[in-house]
């Protein structure tokens, strides 16, 4: 009888959102808050999963092959896919998934979720692929992503995946480093008001990719990932008014990726650099692409007035969570004034090194 134990952490994107579904990089990390999940054998042909948080029980055939899928069931496309790799469930074990990652956050509690049960799955029954941090991550993708023909990107599964921080260069040929290790003075806020995630990517990209559509119509050799942050004025006259917006916070959110990577790649962080950055960020997040809530805006303004380097909002938008630079002698008094803001949660994380095992034993 064997029991295996998967971890798999949460993630803050800390630049580039609305980049990853426009072939634009971004810098995410994995963050300390994490999804754990215990599997023993059992003497069934059965997975039976206890998701002891959301008090849902869940019994999966090991050998279903989930012809049809039901819309965002990960579970299931997961083992699709895995099917596809070799990986073939011979007997059932019994599941219980427990974690700390605030749900339906912009902290990625449903992407860790499939990483672990990824991991759990390739460590039980095995792969036909050799499995590195990177094969993990690409089968996340495909069971989010592809299977279910979902609008979001690749940050999820990779700064899970591969964890610490990390830069993604989403465009064809896909590629990704680790940048760094540690980020000292990190913080998560959560609103409690829950993230609009399909709908509105769905409609963010659609804009994007049609103005971006409109300008290479006028200029054939615009190529949006050498574009520059003064190409804006050169290119708006050929676009509606009502796209402008989205092919300037395309342009703008680019440069403060680009100028953020240079920081990270210094031998030493300049933490207010990085955290000024990440309000040029949120600025165009909240005044161009208009995906914050109030309570978002105040937690952000509390967190600046308190003396936090940098905040901006965390992922799809319409609510979430924030993510904080501060000094760390400050984290303390930065936390406090986002809690009376309105936050339901706020609190200090570290960078986390990945989706991993943390035991495999036989019982």
């Amino acid at each position: 009888m064997r029991k295996i134990t998967s971890l798999a952490p949460g993630r803050t994107c800390l630049f580039g959102d609305h980049q990853d579904y426009l072939g634009l990089p971004v810098i995410a990390c994995a963050i300390n808050r994490d999804i754990q999940l215990t599997a023993e054998e059992n003497q069934t042909n059965t997975f039976v999963l206890n998701m002891i948080d959301i008090n849902e029980i869940r019994v999966i055939d090991i050998h279903a092959t989930f012809e049809k899928l039901e819309p965002r069931d990960y579970f299931a496309s997961s083992l699709r896919v895995l099917r596809r790799h070799g990986c073939i469930p011979t007997v059932g074990y019994n599941i219980t998934i427990t974690g700390d990652i605030p749900i339906n956050s912009g902290t990625s509690s449903s992407s860790a979720l499939l990483m672990a049960w990824i991991q759990f799955l390739i460590t039980a029954f095995g792969v036909d692929d050799e499995v590195t941090p990177e094969f993990i991550a690409k089968i996340g993708y495909a069971s989010e992503v592809l299977e279910h023909g979902e609008p979001g990107g690749m940050m999820d599964h990779f700064s899970i995946g591969v964890g610490n921080i990390v830069y993604i260069n989403t465009k064809d040929p896909f590629s990704y480093k680790i940048i760094g290790t540690n980020l000292k003075g990190l913080i998560t806020g959560v609103s409690g008001v829950p993230k609009e995630t399909i709908g509105l990517i769905g409609e963010l990209k659609g804009n994007a990719l049609m103005a971006i559509d409109i300008v290479k119509q006028n200029f054939p050799n615009f190529d949006l990932n050498t574009s520059e942050i003064r190409d804006i004025d050169r290119y708006r006259n050929c676009l509606p008014d009502r796209l402008i917006p989205f092919f300037e916070a395309a342009l703008k959110n680019y440069h403060y990726t680009k100028e953020a990577l240079k920081e990270f790649e210094k031998p030493v962080l300049d933490l207010r650099k990085i955290g000024e950055l990440m309000n040029q960020h949120h600025e165009v997040l909240r005044d161009l692409l208009k995906i914050t809530v109030p309570r978002i805006d105040d937690m952000i303004n509390a967190a600046l007035r308190a003396g936090a380097y940098g905040a901006k909002i965390v992922g799809s938008g319409g609510g979430g969570s924030i993510v904080v630079i501060a000094d760390p002698e400050k984290e303390n008094f930065v936390i406090d004034a986002i809690l009376k803001a309105g936050a339901l949660e706020a609190y200090s994380v570290s960078v986390d090194p990945g989706v991993r095992i943390i035991e495999n034993i036989e019982i």
